[in-house]
């Protein structure tokens, strides 16, 4: 447990030494990527196949999953 508490002080004192301009740096590197055309395809073609998982495959009359 000990290590444990040491181990999250030293990733605090860390995160915070890294400070607010390398936290606003990860977030618009993060952004960039998730607005990518290819990680937007890739989202795509996941949420597709997740929505025919749970749908069990059935299609509406105009063709759209349920």
């Amino acid at each position: 447990m000990l290590k444990f508490l040491l181990g999250a002080v030293a990733g605090y004192v860390l995160g915070a030494r890294a400070g607010h301009e390398r936290y606003e740096q990860l977030v618009n590197t993060c952004q960039r990527v998730a607005d990518h055309p290819a990680v937007q395809g890739a989202a795509g073609i996941v949420r597709a196949r997740i929505e025919e998982t749970i749908n069990g495959g059935k299609h509406t009359a105009d063709g759209r999953t349920r």
